[in-house]
């Protein structure tokens, strides 16, 4: 009886000692609210920094790359879409309304399904849906000024004439002026939408395979595993799958009720 009596406190005294270490010695993760337009100052913009701020957006904000690249085939490369753009115009299943290469990609832009490449649309639709979400919506949010200075850097990149003007009007610059915060995602499942997650991880029937399929996740990771793949992607990468496909800013994008909101939501899909 004195044994038993001594191995509980000891297993108590072990359960005591990482109750108190989860609570007070590993930091809490609390994801900063997600960032506000980027505060362009169109005063005294050159065309040489206007392309340099759409490279910017294109590879950062924009988190273009993530699927137009060589790596995932998620979508198709576009170091010459602003070449190509004249063909897809005269395309008899283009459905957008554009006249022109720049009046496409503007539209490629913010409405993605009206013209689908072969082969790159959600499955089950013909490729008549694009999986590619409007960029001036949900996480993303480009602004006018970085839409338009994408498009430039797209001409650019492709080596053609940049059409785009320049932006004109008072430029976003007073610090006074309060940004309006986004509502926050109501359910999982809006954000796992708004922030193309479909795109490269599978959740249901469509067959998508540059990230892992998330359909039993939460059999195989728990959901401090989970949270943690969320917030640092690149710290353990799934067998099969290369590093820097997935966007490393999830922690500001997302409010911290969010997260949890998508990490619960995994952990439930066994």
């Amino acid at each position: 009886m004195k044994t038993f009596f001594k191995v509980a406190g000891f297993s108590l005294l072990i359960i005591a000692f990482f109750a108190g270490f989860s609570n007070f010695g590993v930091p809490r993760i609390e994801p900063a609210p997600p960032p506000s337009e980027e505060k362009i100052d169109l005063g005294e913009m050159t065309m040489e920094r206007f392309v340099a701020l759409g490279e910017k957006v294109f590879n950062g904000k924009g988190t273009c790359p993530l699927c137009h690249n060589k790596l995932g085939g998620r979508a198709p490369m576009l170091d010459k879409i602003a070449v190509i753009a004249a063909e897809r115009l005269e395309a008899a299943d283009y459905k957008g309304e554009a006249a022109d290469v720049e009046g496409y990609l503007l539209e490629s832009l913010i409405q993605p399904s009206a013209y689908v490449v072969a082969g790159f649309g959600k499955k089950g639709t013909g490729d008549k849906v694009s999986p590619m979400p409007d960029v001036s919506k949900g996480s993303i949010g480009l602004g006018e000024p970085e839409i338009a200075a994408v498009i430039a850097y797209l001409q650019d990149l492709a080596g053609v004439e940049i059409t785009v003007k320049i932006p004109s009007g008072a430029a976003e610059t007073e610090e006074d002026e309060e940004e309006e915060a986004r509502p926050p995602f109501k359910t999982a499942l809006e954000a796992i939408e708004e922030l193309a997650c479909v795109a490269c991880h599978q959740f249901g029937e469509d067959e998508v395979d540059a990230g892992p399929d998330l359909r039993k996740i939460g059999s195989l990771r728990s959901k401090d595993e989970l949270r943690h793949s969320i917030l640092n992607p690149n710290a353990k990468i799934s067998v099969g799958f290369k590093p820097d496909l997935m966007p490393k800013d999830y922690g500001k994008q997302l409010y911290a009720q969010e997260l949890e909101m998508i990490v619960d939501y995994l952990a439930s899909r066994k």
